[in-house]
């Protein structure tokens, strides 16, 4: 059965189908040609990919960050970025990279942030002077940080695969790789400034204009206060907490930005729910694959071969992270967690790896996948946006992608940036 699965899953990867059609048929022509368990367990294993009750914090979290979207939350975030780094070397390619640490506190989502904010900070700036390809390529590098400052659809995801860690865990243990990750595309954004001699947006504002930026940018900026202070306070779970954000991105939208009327909401309702079906299709499919790659005992054969090589848990990690790297070469992101962590996971307990960290590892790792090609979903989205070329702009988005490297590789090494805030609050997984 493990041969005609892996032949089928690489032949459908090859001609294009669609990731979600490529994992159901793979596996459940494998079982088919198998003879030893009935066809029934497809629909039951896709079934029960979906029937969890967790799992609805995915839909609610898509339509809080499609409302706040729809809200006109853009325009605030960007002149309080500005007001803040505008001045500095680079000035609109940090302001990119600092709405877009903003907008993750939201959206928990790379493709939400690289077609809305990315794709306004990618016009503005084209016009502040930036080649194109390079206004491009930090924009798709920027909306990488959504996935990983919370709330993070790829964590609830990964938490409710691997019940070594929590979605409440997983979400502090984002914050510092998250901020991590901002920092170190300034850094990169500021030398190439330097390079090509790209100058800065503005003069430096004074503290009251800053305030003044602030102030309008508070109702959004409350919303990832409110999700992560209302589960650590326990008042709500993460999917009650995913209501809580609806909810409040509804009365920012129709009291607060007052853009929101039901014609829009009807809009942002039926675009929501496009995006949920092809996410929840995805899930399914990828339960059923995942399930049989459990029952060929492919996990233990890989923890197998990996602990014949070496027993160090650094080790494993490096190990680890360049497999899930090429893996997200081909795979998207929430079929690659699906299939991979189940495989991968048992190496934490088996080399004594903090479960937190070696689940940062994995997640940093893959949300890089989404800029790299040939399956970069977060390149698709700005080319298809801008016009551009894909070749091009994968040549561009380069040393956007070694910085993004460097932060995985300190991940990796110093296993407080993923623990440290989790067990301020109690969180051990």
């Amino acid at each position: 059965m493990t041969t005609p699965l892996f032949v089928l899953f690489a032949v459908g990867l090859v001609i294009g189908l669609p990731i979600a059609f490529v994992m159901g048929v793979s596996a459940a022509a494998a079982l088919a040609l198998d003879g030893k368990f009935s066809l029934l367990s497809v629909p039951q294993r896709i079934f029960d990919g979906i029937n969890s009750f967790p799992l609805m914090a995915v839909p609610f979290f898509i339509l809080a960050a499609d409302l706040m979207t729809a809200s006109g939350i853009t325009t605030a975030l960007l002149r309080f970025s500005q007001s803040i780094v505008g001045h500095i070397r680079g000035g609109m390619g940090h302001v990119n990279v600092l709405t877009s640490v903003l907008f993750a506190g939201i959206s928990g989502s790379a493709l939400a942030d690289a077609a809305g904010p990315g794709a306004i900070e990618m016009r503005m700036m084209e016009k502040a002077g930036y080649e194109r390809y390079y206004s491009a390529a930090l924009s798709a590098a920027t909306a990488t940080i959504g996935p990983i400052i919370p709330p993070s659809i790829i964590m609830v995801i990964y938490a409710l695969t691997d019940s070594r860690v929590t979605v409440a865990g997983l979400f502090l243990a984002g914050v510092l790789p998250g901020l991590l990750l901002g920092a170190a595309l300034m850094a990169a954004n500021h030398w190439i400034s330097v390079r090509r001699g790209y100058g800065i947006t503005q003069h430096r504002l004074g503290w009251p204009e800053r305030f003044a930026s602030l102030v309008r940018a508070l109702p959004i900026l409350a919303m990832p206060a409110i999700i992560i202070g209302g589960i650590l306070g326990g008042l709500f779970t993460p999917t009650e907490a995913s209501a809580v954000a609806v909810f409040y991105a509804l009365f920012v939208g129709l009291f607060v930005t007052r853009t929101l009327n039901a014609r829009l909401i009807a809009k942002v309702l039926l675009q929501s729910g496009l995006v949920t079906s092809a996410a929840l299709i995805i899930v399914s499919t990828a339960s059923l694959f995942a399930w049989l790659l459990t029952l060929l005992q492919i996990p233990q054969t890989i923890a197998a071969s990996i602990g014949q090589m070496t027993t160090d848990p650094l080790l494993v990690l490096l190990i680890v992270a360049g497999f899930v790297l090429v893996c997200g070469l081909f795979i998207d992101t929430l079929p690659a967690v699906i299939i991979l962590v189940p495989v991968l996971g048992p190496l934490a307990d088996q080399f004594s790896i903090p479960p937190l960290q070696f689940a940062m590892a994995v997640v940093l790792n893959l949300t890089i996948g989404m800029i790299t090609p040939p399956v970069g979903a977060v390149l698709f989205v700005m080319a298809s946006v801008a016009r551009l070329r894909l070749d091009r702009l994968a040549r561009a988005v380069l040393p956007l992608l070694a910085a993004e490297l460097v932060v995985l590789l300190l991940v990796i090494l110093f296993p407080a940036l993923s623990t440290a805030i989790p067990a301020m609050f109690g969180y051990s997984r």
